[in-house]
């Protein structure tokens, strides 16, 4: 099949898009086997790898809205999975933490997401992984730049 140069751009975004909506649906499918959804477990993931974080900010960290973390923080919180803790220094900052519960759940089923993520790329050999990776910063920041 012979594409016209000048709609390569397109081809380019119809196929990313494509791609990007299969390995999204797997790895949402593998999510909600931990009966979780996408939000609660990126902010469990969050708390899990990187530790108490100030619940005004979690959202930039995993792409939500302050409105939809508060909700998200209460689900999270009404399953004993984290907890709000208030910050000593200053009454406006509240934490999110993970409790040990939560700790529990993403010890088992953190590296099963991974297995499944692996799964996922499997597709692809190391050196194709490293150049779409490379592939995808450069096009990522030249489109920042724009």
């Amino acid at each position: 099949m012979k594409i016209d140069t000048n709609d390569l751009s397109l081809k380019l975004f119809i196929v990313l898009s494509r791609a990007t909506r299969a390995i999204n649906d797997l790895i949402e499918d593998d999510i909600k086997t931990y009966g979780l959804n996408p939000t609660e477990f990126a902010v469990l993931e969050l708390l899990y790898h990187k530790g108490d974080q100030q619940i005004q900010q979690i959202g930039k960290k995993v792409l939500l809205s302050s409105g939809s973390i508060t909700y998200v923080v209460d689900k999270l919180e009404k399953k004993n999975l984290i907890l709000r803790k208030a910050c000593p220094k200053d009454r406006r900052v509240t934490y999110a933490v993970i409790t040990e519960a939560g700790t529990k759940l993403m010890d088992e089923i953190f590296p099963q997401h991974k297995g499944a993520i692996k799964k996922i790329f499997s597709g692809l050999d190391e050196e194709e992984k490293l150049e779409v990776i490379q592939l995808l910063k450069k096009l990522g920041f030249h489109a920042k730049g724009l």
